[in-house]
């Protein structure tokens, strides 16, 4: 069947991508299968300058689950552009950039220097990492959201998306917000901010104390947050919390994703991606559809659960 996907302008050839933070530049994972095969690598957020990350330790793994709070460690853009770019376009990689930064000014610069470098098919902005001090405030504050999607806006042609966080009470204005001022699309959901507890030590397991929960955990989370926000807007999705099968994706494309993001399944399976892009097709063939736009929302009944919009 026909796995193609045009997710807010960025043209993909299948639907399922590696989300930012679990794939890092690709090089440990190209040595076990061609990474130019995935609809998109979103690689490790890459900021202005180099960040040292956080204090150790980072991760914990949970029931169902891990939490992490790496703290968005990264090279900084000079690196990025002098060293992974060029050796991800050698690859034949369709590259997303996620972006971080403290101010906007930061955000901007980055995207900026990416567009202009070349080989990038477009740019996620992370405004919702729980592992940062200040890393919520763009991504629970409207109004900031607003003014910071309209300057990257600016500063780039290329299709644009939003990382949101679930760690709010409502998404919706956050949405909207992102898409009224210029966003191509969402990536629907960063991590849910959670606690360990090391009982021997008597102490939170993480050195950050708090981090981002991910995995099979949140899944139900992650598909309440898509399915939402679709009976809301018209704006594509990529979808991601807890993907590990061609099943869990094909959950997230019924609920309103146009695409899909593999994370933390790729620490317990590295070939996850791969699997789930494969058997996706056979999955969905089997349900009937032909491509997968006409799979995305076929579970969209019911929209007064969550009110006018």
């Amino acid at each position: 069947m026909d796995m193609s996907v045009d997710v807010g302008g960025l043209a993909l050839k299948n639907p399922v991508l590696v989300a930012s933070g679990t794939f890092g530049y690709g090089r440990e994972f190209d040595k076990l299968f061609d990474i130019a095969a995935l609809g998109a690598i979103m690689v490790k957020g890459v900021s202005t300058l180099p960040w040292a990350g956080n204090p150790g330790r980072r991760i914990a793994e949970t029931p169902a689950g891990m939490l992490n709070a790496i703290g968005l460690q990264n090279p900084g853009l000079e690196h990025f552009i002098g060293v992974d770019l060029p050796w991800l376009r050698e690859k034949g990689a369709t590259v997303v950039v996620n972006v971080v930064g403290h101010t906007s000014a930061e955000y901007v610069a980055v995207a900026s220097a990416v567009s202009a470098a070349g080989g990038v098919a477009a740019i996620e902005i992370n405004v919702s990492c729980p592992n940062i001090e200040g890393g919520l405030d763009f991504g629970t504050d409207p109004a900031g959201l607003a003014d910071l999607v309209a300057a990257v806006r600016r500063s780039t042609a290329l299709p644009l998306f939003v990382k949101l966080s679930p760690n709010v009470t409502d998404i919706l204005p956050l949405a909207r917000a992102a898409v009224e001022e210029g966003a191509d699309g969402l990536s629907l959901i960063n991590t849910v901010l959670g606690l360990a507890i090391d009982v021997e030590a008597r102490r939170p397991s993480l050195g950050h104390v708090t981090g981002g929960l991910s995995g099979p955990a949140v899944k139900p989370i992650a598909l309440r947050f898509v399915y939402e926000v679709r009976s809301h807007l018209d704006v594509p999705i990529i979808g991601m919390g807890g993907i590990a099968t061609a099943r869990d994706a094909l959950e997230f494309i019924y609920a309103g994703a146009n695409a899909v993001a593999v994370g933390s399944a790729l620490f317990r399976n590295p070939l996850a991606a791969v699997e789930v892009a494969e058997g996706l097709g056979s999955l969905m063939e089997k349900e009937g559809f032909a491509c997968v736009a006409e799979a995305s929302g076929a579970a969209q009944l019911g929209r007064d659960r969550f009110g006018p919009s």
